[in-house]
């Protein structure tokens, strides 16, 4: 035992001899210098300087900003091009406020949590907030040099990784990124005095197993990539210095228009609200704010892309300048302006407001976007992103209704103008968003009131009986829009009373019906439309269904041009057709529909009203109009001379669906229309609505009484051939599928029960019908009692026994995660291009 323990001592005293001291444990290598590390390699002086190493393919970056507050932004360099996994030139992809800290040899770039804050000047307070609420180190960096307290690390692998997740959207199938098909993209990576910008160019590969095509009519990376084997997209980032002092954010309201900046301020006294919320603008101020009309510090200047073509370049100035027009309203002399971009400037750069023009093999959305400071609201960066496919379509719609083709080789100058009308439209639009705005949807008595609208085309009846679309679009500004403009951007004068002053700028354009309504207010506000005109939602839709029935009636070869295959006028004939399809929205909004205002405590008006009885009834009537065979039958145009596709032009998702194989179908487009009109009148949420305000005001339709004028103006219309009686038939399917879903899926029980009610009622009625019908009929009649059994008795889901073919797109709704109060990072407003 003791020969034991004095070799373990001998042992632990050689340990010792061999370990180095304390002291020597602590000193490490001494980093080279930065001129060491960097020798041979090109720099790039500027806001972060950067070493690029030629031999290796390695990006460097100094860093001598820590715990200094800077902004990080991602874009896209180069994009993919397709509509449905969207991933476009130019678009953004995410800002976040950053520091850098040092941890020895490591360097933590961090994210604070500017979502919960203490405005206090009381420090521990504020460290109190700061500790409740994690933050976020993104990234650790290794030094490997180091000269007068400024750090070298490689920013290599901080590039080449899929910071933003394209992966997880490219489909079908998967995709990886590959590092070794990855590089730093020099072109576009440079340094300015305060941005330093970076792009690199990421690969990503398919899976074994997964497919690269497109599917389910779903535009997949093989459809738009060189290969579906891999997919090369570029990723920007920019290290920007935040905005100094100065600039004053502006109290929130939910009437003004605008996108909030918001975040909970812990510090607030307990009467006060801990939510803080202002408006997200761009920093305009006035050399002298005393002056009624004067000249800004520095004006608000947006850049359009050089790669748009004559004559939409011209039309996408001449509608961005529109918006000069609201801010001189707001008292600013030429404090908007528009330049075509210098091929010299990146679009990603953060000291420029751009344009985008963006290429896709489909159409697809235009997007206003916008990078903002966190801490205020201020915008930073406007980033608009137009489709370019966009303007064909609107010619193609203009085909349809006036088919000018008489002799075929025309070139109607209206198209091109009706086209370009909309595109200046467009142009301001989108640019409305990067300035802050939100949609405004509010059907005035003013008339056209905003280019933050989605306008449906005016086009009229003349005494003759021909069409009038001489004010297709609007030609400038709206008034909302300068109502906007003022509140967000008027400089007030000094000992101005601000809140009381921008209280009377809305006050004032209440008065005059310019009033401000958005995305959330549609479906459900019955003057809250999408691509609708005029106040009165029910005489609209009568008078679009007799605008388009007259387009229908002289619809033929003379919508296409001399040397088109003849089957090409399907895609002519889809927009005229559900030309209606907007305004059917609009007008099924009056059902059930609530007439409310953003109101305010005090403001003294009246929260909301339900449209009266007789209102209601006559938007069910009109709608129930739009289902008759007469108005769903195809023009003997079409029925008689539209032959199968020919080679070369396959079917797509833009076309009719067809029951009938290669041949154009002559039903489908009726239930598509009429499945559009069925389904926005018994939506589950409106059926709700329906059965409440029957509840508290009996002078009102309830759901029942919607339900049996449906079936009164399906089952009881009659048809003038048996074209419309085959028309007929699928109608009346659509309108007993429609309320299957509705009493298997509504979450209101009485909902539920009373459309049960009446699919059981009407099942016993077509029993008796198809006694006294002829053989289709009574084929028709006892396929319905067969599935409504099925379905009461549950031996099949509604999925197996309603299926209703698919309408082309066209509906103007953005992607289901629309931000559309701009609560995300960026703020972006989406829109369809139809």
């Amino acid at each position: 035992m003791k020969s034991h323990r004095g070799l373990a001592l001998v042992l632990a005293l050689i340990g010792l001899a061999i370990l180095p001291s304390k002291g020597a444990a602590r000193q490490a290598t001494p980093l080279p210098t930065i001129a060491e590390k960097t020798e041979g390699m090109e720099r790039m002086d500027g806001f972060l300087p950067l070493y690029w190493d030629p031999t290796l393919g390695q990006l460097w970056m100094e860093i001598d900003r820590f715990d200094t507050e800077l902004l990080h932004i991602n874009g896209i360099g180069a994009g993919l091009g397709s509509n449905d996994i969207g991933l476009d030139r130019g678009a953004l992809e995410g800002s976040r406020i950053v520091e850098f800290e040092r941890q020895g040899r490591r360097i933590l770039m961090v994210q604070p949590n500017y979502a919960f804050r203490a405005s206090s000047t009381n420090p521990s307070e504020v460290a109190a907030v700061r500790d409740a609420f994690a933050r976020s180190v993104l990234w650790s960096f290794t030094a490997a040099a180091e000269s007068d307290g400024r750090v070298l690390v490689d920013l290599t692998d901080f590039l080449l990784r899929d910071a933003v997740d394209f992966g997880s959207s490219l489909t079908p199938g998967t995709y990886r990124l590959d590092v070794g098909r990855s590089s730093v993209y020099r072109p576009m990576t440079m340094n300015f005095p305060e941005n330093t910008e970076l792009e690199v160019e990421l690969t990503f590969v398919r899976q074994p197993g997964g497919g690269g095509g497109g599917g389910g009519g779903i535009e997949g990376v093989g459809s738009v990539s060189a290969s579906a084997e891999a997919a090369s997209l570029r990723l920007h980032h920019s290290f920007v210095q935040l905005p100094g002092e100065g600039y004053e954010p502006r109290a929130f309201d939910p009437r003004s228009g605008y996108g909030a900046m918001s975040y909970r301020d812990y510090s607030t006294p307990i009467e006060e609200p801990i939510v803080q919320r202002f408006i997200r603008r761009h920093r305009l101020e006035k050399r002298n704010p005393n002056e009624a009309m004067g000249e800004a510090v520095e004006p608000i200047v947006y850049y359009l892309d050089p790669g748009v073509p004559e004559p939409i370049r011209s039309a996408l100035l001449d509608g961005a300048r529109w918006w000069n027009q609201a801010f001189e309203a707001a008292g600013y002399e030429n404090a908007f302006q528009v330049e075509l971009r210098p091929d010299s400037i990146s679009s990603h750069d953060i000291r420029y407001n751009v344009i985008n023009w963006v290429h896709r093999s489909t159409r697809g959305w235009s997007t206003g976007a916008s990078v903002s400071d966190p801490r205020t609201g201020e915008i930073l960066k406007g980033v608009v992103t137009l489709g370019s496919l966009r303007v064909r379509q609107d010619y193609m719609i203009a085909e349809g209704l006036l088919a000018p083709y008489e002799n075929g080789d025309e070139t109607p100058t209206e198209l091109s103008e009706w086209a370009l009308a909309r595109i200046r439209q467009l142009s301001a639009h989108e640019i409305g968003h990067t300035l802050g705005l939100g949609h405004n949807y509010y059907d005035s008595e003013a008339g056209r009131i905003s280019v933050l609208d989605y306008p449906h085309p005016w086009v009229t009846l003349d005494e003759g009986g021909e069409l009038d679309y001489s004010e297709v679009y609007d030609d400038g500004i709206g008034e909302w829009d300068r109502v906007a403009i003022e509140y967000g951007y008027r400089d007030f004068p000094e000992g101005a009373d601000e809140a009381r002053e921008l209280q009377r700028i809305l006050d004032e354009a209440w008065e005059e019906d310019v009033r401000y309504m958005t995305n959330q207010d549609i479906a459900t506000h019955p003057r809250a439309d999408q691509w609708s005109n005029g106040t009165d939602a029910a005489a609209e839709l009568d008078r679009m269904m007799e605008v388009r029935r007259v387009a229908l009636s002289r619809f033929g070869e003379t919508a296409i041009r001399v040397g088109m295959p003849m089957a090409t006028m399907e895609e002519v004939l889809v927009p005229l057709y559900l030309h209606h399809r907007y305004q059917v929205e609009a007008t099924a909004s009056v059902l059930g529909g609530v007439d409310y205002i953003y109101a305010i405590r005090g403001d003294g008006r009246e929260p909301f009203r339900r449209p009266t009885g007789d209102a209601q009834r006559r938007a069910l009537r009109s709608l129930a109009a739009a289902l008759a065979p007469s108005a769903l039958a195809l023009p003997d145009a079409v029925v008689r001379s539209l032959p199968p596709r020919p080679a070369g032009y396959g079917s797509t998702r833009e076309l009719f669906p067809r029951y009938t194989g290669g041949m154009f179908d002559l039903v489908t487009p009726a239930v598509v229309a009429a499945d559009h009109v069925v389904a926005n009148v018994l939506d589950a949420s409106r059926a709700a609505r329906l059965v409440q305000q029957h509840a508290v005001d009996p002078s009102l339709p309830n759901l029942l009484e919607v339900i049996d004028e449906l079936i009164e103006a399906t089952f009881g219309a009659r048809p003038a051939n048996p074209y419309e009686a085959e028309i007929k038939r699928a109608v009346e399917r659509v309108v007993m599928g429609r309320l299957m879903r509705l009493a298997d899926g509504a979450s209101m029980p009485q909902v539920r029960a009373e459309a049960l009610l009446r699919l059981e009622e009407r099942s016993e009625a077509l029993v008796l019908m198809a006694d006294a019908a002829a053989d289709a009929d009574r084929a028709h009649y006892g396929l319905l009692v067969h599935d409504i059994g099925r379905f009461l008795s549950g031996e099949a889901p509604v999925s197996d026994l309603v299926a209703v073919p698919a309408a082309p797109p066209g509906a103007p709704i953005g992607e289901p995660a629309m931000d559309w109060l701009g609560l995300l990072e960026p703020w972006c407003i989406q829109e369809e291009v139809w």
